[in-house]
């Protein structure tokens, strides 16, 4: 789960990180409230789940609280690449000296922990990796001893900071790694880390992306989830403890087991290229079990996203026969009914095949083409998804 700013601003103040006051606003009449209480001059910035706010207009500078009305009035119902204003965060200024980056995050590829830190924040990390990758510190971070003092130190010292800067960085970087550890996150990112004309080091803007595997330590998360601005689809999906995620693509997939549900991704995309360049349009697996129910809740969820043209569902059966899982889907389309609109391909292989197919053979579902292979399966989905 990715936090707003605001989220993230609460978290650092939480765990002692420096940061400025902050005050949530939905309305400009708030807006300008929040800049009196603050007083002095504020920054009015967009609460997005985003990058690129500054560029699209989403961060404005007031030094008085009718220029942050002005500014509220300008940012809310703003679109930041495809995410609409509904919400900003009235700041403290800073008199901002210099800007830094740094960031701990996980390191699937080896296992561990890697923390990223510059003497050159303030622009996007990604475009600093592409463009000077040089100034760009990887340091692995070992999970079972994370960050101490010194290993802050090694990190400030990679990325460039002064030896004077060191005493007021490390610190920063220590605490901001207690966020990480103690939240369960899989991201901590700050850019940019300023240093102040006072001296002082701090946290201007933060991400923090919390690890759902983590939430039954902390129930407290549920409340920083913003339910209204969840996809509804993945919404739905939740509600049936479906693992799913939208794409952008056309072919609907269903799979049990990740592993599978992946290759099938790659497979559906590369025969897409030869019909039209049509594309996945879910991750989607429904674990071990296939039975109508979760079957139904599957094509129901897929089903109900308009980009969708055609279905490939592609089950290997194991502990669930190919028995369970073709009377599943063809229940399944009995309980959707009319709802149930667009063409399925199934690949059934594994645990009772032959006797899986012809369940399927004999239902003779109008809707239902049968695929002997995952590529034959995949070829078939995109083609028909193309029509």
């Amino acid at each position: 789960m990715d936090l707003y700013e605001y989220q993230a601003r609460d978290l650092f103040e939480k765990y002692g990180v420096p940061v400025l006051p902050g005050i949530v606003a939905d309305t400009p009449d708030e807006v300008k409230a929040a800049s009196e209480k603050l007083g002095g001059v504020t920054v009015v910035k967009a609460q997005v789940k985003t990058g690129g706010r500054g560029k699209a207009g989403g961060v404005k500078v007031a030094k008085t609280p009718d220029d942050a009305y002005q500014a509220a009035q300008a940012i809310l119902g703003l679109d930041i690449k495809g995410h609409i204003v509904k919400r900003v965060m009235v700041a403290g200024g800073a008199n901002i000296a210099r800007e830094f980056y740094f960031s701990v995050l996980l390191d699937r590829a080896n296992r561990s922990y890697l923390s990223l830190a510059s003497v050159e924040g303030g622009m996007e990390i990604e475009q600093l990796a592409v463009e000077k990758p040089e100034a760009l510190a990887r340091i692995e971070v070992d999970p079972l001893t994370g960050i101490d003092e010194a290993k802050a130190a090694e990190i400030a010292k990679a990325a460039g900071f002064e030896d004077e800067l060191l005493p007021k960085v490390t610190p920063v970087i220590t605490k901001l790694y207690e966020v990480y550890k103690g939240e369960d996150a899989t991201l901590v990112e700050v850019n940019p880390l300023v240093l102040t004309a006072e001296g002082e080091i701090i946290a201007l803007d933060g991400k923090v992306t919390l690890d759902d595997n983590a939430a039954f330590r902390h129930p407290e998360h549920e409340a920083l989830e913003d339910k209204a601005a969840a996809d509804p689809l993945e919404a739905k999906a939740k509600q049936h403890d479906l693992n799913y995620v939208k794409l952008d693509g056309e072919v609907g997939i269903i799979g049990n087991g990740a592993g599978l549900v992946m290759s099938t991704l790659d497979v559906v995309a590369y025969a897409g290229e030869k019909h039209g360049g049509v594309k996945p349009a879910n991750f989607l697996d429904i674990g071990g079990g296939a039975s109508a129910e979760i079957m139904a809740a599957g094509l129901d969820v897929i089903l109900g996203d308009p980009q969708v043209k055609s279905v490939f569902v592609n089950v290997f059966g194991g502990i669930t026969s190919c028995v369970a899982v073709a009377n599943g889907i063809v229940k399944a389309l009995e309980i959707l009914g009319a709802e149930a609109n667009k063409p399925l391909v199934v690949r059934l292989d594994g645990n009772q095949v032959e006797e899986g197919r012809a369940i399927l053979s004999s239902a003779n579902h109008p809707l239902v083409t049968l695929a002997t292979t995952m590529d034959d399966g995949a070829d078939k989905a995109a083609e028909l998804a193309s029509r």
